[in-house]
């Protein structure tokens, strides 16, 4: 019988933690070792935006109502996406398709006339 040396690698904590390639830290957000922010990690800072179709549903989505839908237009005339605007995903896409409807009748314009 051929005996070997095998001596147990000292622990890095890794392994147990965060995997084979270890990287210790908090497993949910990805941070390692960063307590000083307990915001959740990310880019996000405050509060997450609520949809503001949801918390006030008399709110219409209607491509004939401009001021509405200007707020969800940029100033070139882009639509804002709803990592910014806050809106859900059912809510953002009546609204882009309002947008939508409102350009091709002309209510809206596609672009803006300032460049």
């Amino acid at each position: 019988m051929k005996t070997t040396n095998y001596t147990p690698r000292p622990s890095t904590g890794g392994e147990d933690r965060g995997g084979p390639r270890g990287g210790g830290g908090d497993r949910n957000t990805g941070r390692e070792g960063r307590d000083d922010d307990d915001k959740g990690g990310g880019r996000r800072f405050g509060r997450r935006r609520v949809c503001r179709f949801c918390a006030d549903t008399t709110i219409p989505i209607d491509y004939k109502d401009t001021n509405t839908l200007k707020y969800f237009t940029s100033e070139r005339g882009k639509i804002i996406p709803r990592r910014i605007s806050g809106n859900c995903q059912k809510h953002q896409k009546s609204v882009a398709r309002a947008i939508k409807q409102a350009r091709n009748v002309a209510i809206l314009p596609y672009v803006s006339s300032k460049i």
